[in-house]
């Protein structure tokens, strides 16, 4: 049974037009230096779960197109980089305390925007819509999946 994820990057550092032009639409999901997050990553994603490549930290954040999990769970190589800006020091190749995925395009789509998202009724349990949800990877429920194709399969307002 598939799941499904909300993953926030900032399209500054890989926007989907950027993943697109990826050797096979394909990049490793480095960075991530929460817990929870990289939790979710070893502990509950499998190969092919869905994802919403969701732009943050920008003018106009939202969903901005549909992967899938494209690897398990393996050693982020930036830990263990001195000039990267995810460095961890405590990190050791025998025991590296950060993971990463990879996230390959499914589709690109027009943008959801995040206000567009807070107004639709079925998205307000959604946890990236919780008041101080900062988690840059975050559950998605079957029905808010289905929410979210709908809203972007119909036509733009």
């Amino acid at each position: 049974m598939s799941q499904y994820w909300l993953m926030k990057i900032e399209p500054a550092e890989c926007s989907i037009d950027d993943l697109a032009r990826r050797p096979a639409q394909t990049v490793p999901w480095t960075g991530v230096r929460n817990y929870q997050a990289r939790n979710f990553m070893r502990d509950a994603m499998q190969v092919g779960d869905g994802v919403l490549y969701y732009h943050s930290s920008c003018a106009e954040p939202g969903v901005a197109g549909l992967a899938e999990v494209a690897s398990g769970a393996y050693p982020d190589a930036t830990q263990f980089d001195p000039a990267s800006p995810y460095f961890d020091p405590k990190s050791t190749a025998d025991k590296p305390r950060w993971l990463n995925v990879d996230v390959r395009l499914t589709r690109k789509t027009r943008l959801l925007p995040l206000a567009r998202m807070r107004a639709e009724p079925s998205l307000q349990s959604m946890a990236l819509l919780r008041p101080g949800s900062r988690l840059s990877i975050t559950p998605v429920t079957p029905q808010e999946w289905q929410a979210v194709l709908a809203l972007l399969d119909a036509p733009a307002a």
